[in-house]
C-alpha cells in the first residue's frame, strides 16, 4: 500500500510518513534546501519510534518495572542485598533544601541510616573495602542529592589530590567518590557525577556498556569538606539534567564507586569483576551489573527548554608577505537552544557556530604511509557523539577491533578542509531514546570557502539502534554529504552493525557497509567480523575485515583502502600471589594478513609477541617484539623530504616503555624503539603524556619525541617537543598554555587559554594563539599568524 501525497506516492508505513513529509518540507532558498529536508528528517525520524514503542505503557504505580534483584527495602531502611551481593537502595523524600556545603550538619544525616558495605574489584575481588563509605541519597521537588563520608585512615598528604580542573584525565586518577545513574533502568546506558576531596567534578554518559563520553556536560554541583578521619562530598543533581521515563515514581539502576588511588584499589555498591574494574573506569561501565534504586518520585516532565547566546570579539593578525602584517578586528554572536522533543529526546539546535574556545590539536610526529586519526574536542560535536558509534567491541569504551577499520562517521569531516576551518552556518541533531530504540539525526550546513575550493556543503547522518537479549543491539546508519570530495555530485554511506554479548566475557561484533559516489561502482562496500574472549585470566579474539577498493565514506575516516585483513590474538594474564609488588602479567601474542582484495596479494603481515607486568604502584613495565613485511606498490615521502620507494620489505622491530602510574607526583610513558624501517633503521625515544604535579593547582605535562632514521635514500631526524600548564584557581576557574615546537617544520606554536564557569552552564573564555616561524636566519623566529579573542555566553533555562 502507498500514502498519497500532491504529486507523488510513498510506501505505507514509517518510512513512507518520514519521505513524504521531509520531501515536501518548504525550503525557503536553494542553499538551504538540502538543510531544511535533513531538518524534517531530524524531528521525524524519531515520530514512528515513539508511536510504535511508548514509555507508557511500561508506567504504573511502581513505574511497571520488574526489579532485578532483591525487593526495596521497608523504611526505615534504606538498603537490601541479596546473597550475590546485589543492592537495592531506597531514597528519601527531603522537606527542606539542604545547603549545599560539604559539611554533611543537615538533620537527615541524623535520622535516616547510611548506605554502606562496599566490595573490592581490585586488588581483591569480592572482599570488603579497606575503607569506609557511608552514603546518603535524598530528592526534592527539584534536585537528587548525593552525599558521601569518605573515611580515609592514611594521613591527608598520603591521599592522591592533585586536581581541581572539571572533566580531566587525571582526575579519574584521583581519590574519588561518584555515582552512577541507570535513569532508564534498561541495564545498558548510563550517566555518572563523581569529585576528589579537592571539589574538583567530573562526568560522563556510558552507551550499551561501553561507549564512553566525557564530553557531556550536564548543569550540577558539588561541594567537599573535611573531618576527623576522611572527606565528606555533597552533590546536587538537578532533574531537568537528566531524562528518565515519564512517571511520578521512578525505579532506576544506580552504582557507586569508591576509588582509593593511593592504594590503587576500586570498590562499589555491587560486585564487579576485576577484569572489568580498573584505571580505565570500565568497572562502572558494567551497567548491568548495577544495583536498583526505588523510592525517587520525580517531578511532573517539563520540555526543559535551554537557550545559550554567545558573543566574541577579538584580533586577527596575519603576515601577508614576507615583512609585513595585516591586523583586523572582528565580532560574531550566535546561539546554541536545546529543547525537549519529548522526555526522552532531544534537539539541540545551532546558529553561526563557533569553536573559538577549542584548544588546538597535539601536533603528532607521523613515520608511517598513513593519515592519523585526531581527536574531536568541539562541544557541539561531542555531545551525544555514543549514539553515533558504529560496530564498537562491547566495554571497549568506543575503540575500534583494528586500526584498520573504517569510521563511517567522522565529526571532524565538518567544519573542517584539510586542517583550515570552514564556517558552520546551522545545524540540529536529535538524540535520546524511545523503547528499545537509541535514536541520533545529525544535520549541518557549511558555507563555502573559495580559497579552499569548498563550496556549501549539507552533511547528515541518521543512526538507529535497538537493544536485544540482554546486553546486544543490532542498529544502521546512513551519512549523507551533498558535495563529494572526490566527485561531482552527493556521497553516500549505509551500514547495518551488531554487537552480541554472551555470558561475561565473550561478544560477537559485525557489521557490513556500502556507499555511493559518482564515477566509482562497484566494489564499494565493507564488512568486519569479530570474536573476542576478553576473560580476566585469558584472551582470545578473531577479527576478518574487507575494505573495498571503491569504498568511500566521505564522512568517516578510512585509513586504508582495498584490502582484506585477518587478525587472531591471544592472552594469557595470570595474578602471582608469591609476588607482592607485581598485580598481573599479561603474554600477548598478535598475527596480522593484510592481502589486496582483488589479487590476493599479501600487502602487509605482522607477527608481534607483548609482554606487560603491571606492578601493584600501578606502574606498568611493557616490552614488545614486531616481525613486519611490507609490499609497497608505490612510493610515499615522509618527513625530512626523504622518499621511500616502492619494493618489498622485512623489518625487526624492538621496543620497550615503563609507564609512571598517574597517581604519582610525576607520570608519564618513557618509550625506547629502535629496529628496521623500510630497509633502513629507526630510533626513536618519547616521553608522553607526561605529568609533573607541582602543587593541587598547579601542573606541567611535557611531551618529547626523539626520531632518528638511516636509510639508503636519506638520513634524517626529526623531533617534536609540547608542553602543557595548568593552573585552577578554583574548580569553576583555570588557566591552561599549550606550546609545541616541530623541527620538521621549523614552527613554534602556542596557544593560552583561560575559562571561567561564572555560572552553572555559563562561561568566559580568553584564548590567545600565535605561530611562529623558526627557520628565518637573521632573527630568533618570524611571526606567522596570531590572535586573541574572548568569548562569552549564557545559559538561559526555561
Amino acid at each position: 500500500m502507498t500514502k498519497r501525497f500532491p504529486g507523488r506516492q510513498y510506501p505505507q508505513g514509517p518510512l513512507g510518513l518520514i519521505q513524504a513529509l521531509s520531501s515536501t518540507y518548504p525550503p525557503p532558498c536553494p542553499h538551504s534546501m538540502n538543510l531544511h529536508r535533513a531538518l524534517g528528517l531530524c524531528l521525524l525520524a524519531a515520530v514512528p519510534l515513539v508511536l510504535a514503542n511508548p514509555l507508557s505503557s511500561q508506567e504504573s504505580s511502581d513505574g511497571g518495572v520488574r526489579i532485578i534483584g532483591p525487593p526495596p527495602p521497608v523504611p526505615p531502611e534504606v538498603m537490601s542485598r541479596d546473597e550475590r551481593g546485589g543492592a537495592t537502595l531506597r531514597a528519601v523524600r527531603l522537606t527542606e533544601r539542604p545547603t549545599l556545603d560539604g559539611q554533611l550538619d543537615e538533620e537527615w544525616y541524623h535520622t535516616v541510616p547510611p548506605i554502606t558495605g562496599f566490595i573490592q574489584s581490585l586488588p581483591d575481588e569480592g572482599a570488603p573495602a579497606t575503607e569506609e563509605t557511608e552514603v546518603w541519597i535524598g530528592f526534592d521537588d527539584e534536585n537528587i542529592y548525593v552525599s558521601a563520608r569518605v573515611w580515609d585512615s592514611a594521613p591527608e598528604s598520603e591521599w592522591i589530590a592533585n586536581e581541581m580542573r572539571r572533566n580531566t584525565t587525571q582526575l579519574r586518577q584521583n581519590d574519588t567518590f561518584g555515582v552512577v545513574l541507570d535513569t532508564f533502568y534498561d541495564r545498558r546506558n548510563a550517566v555518572t557525577f563523581y569529585a576528589n576531596a579537592l571539589g574538583a567534578m567530573a562526568d560522563f554518559s556510558i552507551t550499551n556498556e561501553g561507549n564512553f563520553n566525557p564530553d557531556w556536560n550536564p548543569v550540577w554541583d558539588a561541594r567537599t569538606g573535611r573531618f576527623d578521619g576522611g572527606w565528606t562530598v555533597e552533590m546536587e543533581i538537578p532533574f531537568k539534567s537528566l531524562r528518565y521515563r515519564p512517571g511520578s515514581e521512578q525505579v532506576w539502576g544506580i552504582q557507586l564507586r569508591r576509588v582509593i588511588r593511593h592504594k590503587n584499589e576500586w570498590a562499589h555498591l555491587t560486585p564487579v569483576s576485576r577484569a572489568a574494574a580498573g584505571p580505565g573506569s570500565l568497572g562502572i561501565f558494567r551497567v548491568s551489573a548495577f544495583g536498583t534504586l526505588a523510592g525517587i518520585e520525580a517531578p511532573p516532565p517539563s520540555r526543559n527548554l535551554e537557550a545559550k547566546p554567545y558573543a566574541t570579539f577579538g584580533l586577527r593578525t596575519e603576515r601577508a608577505d614576507e615583512v609585513g602584517l595585516n591586523t583586523d578586528p572582528f565580532a560574531d554572536v550566535g546561539l546554541d537552544v536545546k529543547y525537549g522533543l519529548t522526555q526522552n529526546l532531544t534537539l539541540d539546535l545551532t546558529y553561526n557556530t563557533d569553536f573559538a574556545q577549542v584548544e588546538v590539536d597535539e601536533q603528532q610526529v607521523n613515520l608511517t604511509r598513513f593519515d592519523i586519526l585526531f581527536p574531536e574536542k568541539r562541544d557541539f560535536f561531542l555531545e551525544g557523539r555514543g549514539i553515533f558509534g558504529f560496530a564498537l567491541r562491547p566495554g571497549s569504551g568506543g575503540g575500534a577491533s583494528t586500526p584498520n577499520t573504517p569510521v563511517l562517521f567522522f565529526s571532524r569531516r565538518i567544519g573542517l578542509h584539510d586542517g583550515e576551518p570552514v564556517p558552520i552556518r546551522g545545524g540540529a541533531r536529535v538524540t535520546g531514546k524511545a523503547g528499545p530504540f537509541d535514536v541520533g539525526a545529525l544535520s549541518v550546513q557549511t558555507g563555502s570557502v573559495g580559497t579552499l575550493g569548498v563550496p556549501t556543503t549539507n552533511f547528515n547522518v541518521l543512526r538507529l539502534r535497538r537493544d536485544v537479549l540482554e546486553r546486544s543491539s543490532v542498529g544502521m546508519l546512513f551519512a549523507d554529504r551533498s558535495n563529494s570530495l572526490d566527485a561531482d555530485g552527493a556521497n553516500r554511506t549505509y551500514g547495518g552493525d551488531a554487537s552480541l554479548v554472551f555470558f561475561e566475557d565473550m561478544s560477537l561484533v559485525g557489521y557490513y557497509a556500502r556507499t555511493e559516489t559518482p564515477g566509482m561502482q562497484g566494489e564499494n562496500d565493507s564488512y568486519l567480523a569479530r570474536f573476542a574472549y576478553d576473560a580476566d585470566r585469558w584472551g582470545l579474539g578473531l577479527d576478518h575485515l574487507l575494505v573495498g577498493a571503491h569504498f568511500n565514506p566521505e564522512m568517516g575516516f578510512l585509513r586504508r583502502a582495498d584490502f582484506r585483513q585477518s587478525l587472531a590474538s591471544g592472552r594469557f594474564s595470570p595474578r602471582p600471589a608469591s609476588l607482592e609488588a607485581v598485580r598481573k602479567f599479561t603474554f600477548q601474542g598478535n598475527l596480522s594478513y593484510i592481502t589486496n582484495a582483488r589479487t590476493g596479494i599479501v600487502e602487509t603481515r605482522d607477527r608481534q609477541l607483548d609482554f606487560r607486568t603491571e606492578l601493584e604502584n600501578s606502574d606498568l613495565f611493557t616490552a614488545t617484539f614486531t616481525d613486519v613485511y611490507e609490499a609497497l606498490g608505490r612510493p610515499f615521502t615522509i618527513p625530512g623530504g626523504v622518499t621511500i620507494p616502492a619494493g618489498q620489505y622485512s623489518d625487526r622491530q624492538y621496543e620497550i616503555g615503563y609507564n609512571f602510574g598517574l597517581h604519582r607526583p610525576y607520570s608519564g610513558n618513557l618509550n625506547v624503539q629502535y629496529g628496521g624501517y623500510y630497509g633502513g633503521q629507526r630510533t626513536s625515544v618519547s616521553f608522553d603524556r607526561g605529568r609533573i604535579g607541582i602543587r593541587p593547582q598547579l601542573s606541567l605535562e611535557p611531551g618529547v619525541s626523539f626520531n632518528w632514521v638511516e636509510h639508503p635514500e636519506g638520513n634524517f631526524a626529526t623531533h617534536l617537543a609540547v608542553t602543557r600548564v595548568n593552573y585552577s584557581f578554583s574548580p569553576r576557574m583555570y588557566f591552561s598554555g599549550l606550546v609545541q615546537y616541530n623541527t620538521n617544520t621549523e614552527t613554534l606554536g602556542s596557544n593560552l587559554r583561560f575559562r571561567w564557569e561564572y555560572a552553572p552552564g555559563s562561561e568566559l573564555f580568553i584564548v590567545y594563539t600565535d605561530d611562529r616561524n623558526m627557520a628565518v636566519l637573521d632573527r630568533f623566529s618570524e611571526l606567522s599568524n596570531r590572535g586573541l579573542v574572548i568569548k562569552v555566553n549564557r545559559l538561559l533555562r526555561i
